[in-house]
């Protein structure tokens, strides 16, 4: 995918986005979620605590399953995948409560994704994982969402996260557009930063929002900065199966685009170009 991007998108340039710690801007576009009359709808987006390494965000799919990109699981140092029971789902965290914790007990990436891929475009291609909770999440204001196709090259959307900077609640971003999109990646107009990875990308259909992609990374196209995602339609399909297969014992623990940040994080890290 990495030389077939930069052949489409010349000077893309590329950072994975992990993390939490380099200096930056207030994203453009957000709106802060900072009362429950903000959050209504939103709380099943959660922070991902990844012990002392830093932070992602995660979306509930189910109410014991989260959905994250794939590098936030990985020790940027080492390249170790991280225990599970390292990682705490924080569901509609806001200044300084959630409104539901939980442990993970089970993680698993894509049977795909590569956390070594020495390009970081190839490293963002199936960056999606599930996360099994310690229990089950069931309230009235924390209902799972659910899950569509992809979107297409201008098509609407909208993104849900936390980042640097404003980590102590989500923002959102109601409004911005797929710029291309192919079976294994979207370019997208959305504002993300550091922390960002794993953050849902919805799709409002018939007054419903559906989880249709997950941040991977930041990037640039000739200067424009610009999220990279994963469509879920096929990559989600297979990380179920996978995750499935888990369970009985199979264990499984563009030309002119630079990326900024994603794709390989330490859980809450992000690689910097």
């Amino acid at each position: 995918m990495g030389g077939l991007m930069r052949h489409l998108f010349p000077g893309l340039l590329v950072a994975l986005l992990a993390l939490s710690g380099a200096a930056g801007a207030e994203d453009v576009g957000m709106v802060k979620l900072e009362t429950a009359d903000d959050s209504r709808g939103w709380d099943a987006v959660g922070k991902l605590v990844l012990g002392k390494r830093g932070f992602c965000t995660g979306a509930l799919i189910g109410p014991q399953l989260v959905l994250t990109a794939a590098h936030c699981l990985y020790d940027k140092t080492t390249g170790v995948q991280m225990r599970p029971e390292e990682i705490e789902f924080q569901a509609g965290f806001r200044n300084g409560r959630a409104v539901a914790y939980r442990t993970v007990t089970r993680a698993v990436a894509h049977p795909d994704y590569r956390y070594t891929a020495e390009d970081k475009l190839d490293r963002v291609i199936a960056d999606i994982a599930l996360l099994e909770l310690s229990q089950p999440i069931r309230l009235p204001s924390l209902e799972p969402y659910e899950t569509g196709a992809a979107p297409v090259e201008g098509d609407a959307v909208g993104v849900v996260s936390y980042a640097q900077y404003r980590e102590e609640a989500p923002s959102i971003q109601e409004s911005c557009e797929v710029l291309a999109g192919r079976r294994d990646a979207l370019i997208l107009t959305c504002s993300v930063d550091f922390g960002s990875s794993g953050a849902p990308v919805f799709a409002i259909r018939d007054g419903v929002a559906r989880v249709v992609s997950v941040i991977s990374a930041k990037a640039e196209v000739d200067g424009q900065k610009v999220a990279l995602a994963v469509p879920l339609a096929e990559p989600l399909a297979a990380l179920r199966e996978a995750f499935e297969a888990g369970r009985t014992g199979a264990g499984l623990g563009t030309s002119g685009v630079r990326v900024l940040s994603g794709g390989n994080g330490a859980g809450a890290k992000f690689v910097k170009p």
